[in-house]
């Protein structure tokens, strides 16, 4: 399919966006003009206080978990009460007219809450609290692993979440894995807990000729420096064919992933495979107050891998083995690099020249920083 194939096709699947004659009018303007912008919330673990609300269910009998788990759900709660509402707020406040959606990239809410009832409650409620935010926008989740967390909590998400995404997005959505289009570029939305590689083949192959092509996951498809730096798309050593084979397809596409998960705000731009990706990873976990400041952690190339050696150090081992060839593999190729462990909100712009996203960190009426991703 060529791009003026992709074009006509993508023209008619965006009528199903179309909510009133008002947004009829801009999805047209969109694609005269190649110009709109989308809202984008990071990781948001949606909570509440007290604990048990939505945890009066939860049992761990493991007690390192138990008391893990439990943390979070103070620290959820703890931020829920006044720093995330302000966060929500000057993320609503950056919607202008050109402004076709909302994102969110996963760990929608936290979860474990001990029944699949409760689970559906916590997801409904945060879903419309969004929704009572950001007005008649689509609100467009992808799966985190907390969305799935939790006694029948899998099947909660997918018995809920696919119809309501139907809802936003005026299509049949009936997967965890799925894809629309705005104009001429194409978003694939992709579950990396359990990537459906059928599904992402046949949407990649559908959206040929594609201006952008945005790839929309939880788990980042760049490998990322701290934590278990293996927990990404496809990134366990027994999944190296399926990584490397998607990884090839992304860069010919030159994909720009938007990604969630690590609760830090970083960027990589990417050569390699004969093409290009460029990753931004989002973050709305805005768990300490000095987090709504955007400092930089670690910044260019070199210094790609350093904090998970630092890591390793700081626990008496040595840099695994395993981790040093997995970031060998990509440092080369990579042309930017910056991590900060700064939360807040993100606006994507797409014009026919540049794709960016301006960030602000905790509820700053500043842009705290510009990436530009094209």
């Amino acid at each position: 399919m060529d791009r003026r194939e992709f074009i006509r096709l993508s023209s008619i699947g965006l009528a199903g966006l179309a909510f009133s004659g008002e947004m009829s009018l801009l999805d047209a303007c969109a694609r005269d003009s190649g110009k709109y912008s989308i809202i984008i919330l990071g990781d948001t673990h949606f909570d509440t206080e007290p604990t048990s609300v939505y945890h009066s269910l939860y049992s761990e009998p493991n007690e390192r978990r138990f008391k893990v788990h439990y943390d979070e759900f103070l620290r959820n709660g703890e931020m829920w009460r006044e720093r995330c509402p302000r966060l929500l707020d000057r993320a609503a406040s950056l919607i202008s007219r050109d402004t076709k959606m909302v994102f969110q990239m996963g760990d929608l809410i936290q979860g474990d809450c001990g029944s699949g009832e409760v689970h559906t409650k916590m997801l409904d409620d945060v879903m419309n609290r969004f929704k009572g935010t950001f007005g008649d926008l689509p609100f467009v989740t992808v799966v985190g692993n907390h969305d799935i967390r939790g006694v029948d909590a899998e099947k909660a998400y997918k018995d809920y979440m696919p119809a309501r995404m139907s809802k936003e997005l005026g299509k049949e959505i009936a997967k965890t894995t799925f894809g629309f289009n705005i104009g001429d570029d194409a978003f694939i939305f992709i579950d990396f807990n359990k990537p459906d590689n059928d599904e992402i083949e046949k949407l990649l192959k559908e959206t040929e000729g594609a201006r952008h092509t945005f790839v929309v996951s939880h788990g980042p498809i760049l490998p990322y420096d701290g934590g278990d730096s293996r927990w990404f798309f496809h990134g366990y050593r027994k999944h190296t064919d399926e990584r490397r084979h998607f990884r090839a397809e992304f860069a010919k596409r030159n994909a720009i992933a938007l990604c969630g998960h690590i609760h830090t705000t970083e960027f990589y731009d990417w050569l390699g495979d004969g093409g290009r990706i460029t990753q931004m990873t989002m973050n709305s976990v805005w768990s300490k107050e000095e987090l709504g400041k955007y400092d930089i952690v670690s910044e260019g190339p070199e210094s790609y891998g350093s904090i998970r050696q630092k890591q390793a150090e700081a626990g008496g081992k040595e840099f695994p083995a395993d981790d040093v060839e997995l970031f060998n593999e990509y440092k080369p190729g990579l042309r930017a690099y910056s991590l900060s462990r700064a939360a807040g909100s993100y606006k994507l712009n797409v014009t026919r020249k540049h794709v960016t996203v301006e960030f602000h960190a905790g509820d700053s009426r500043d842009i705290s920083h510009t990436f530009v991703l094209r």
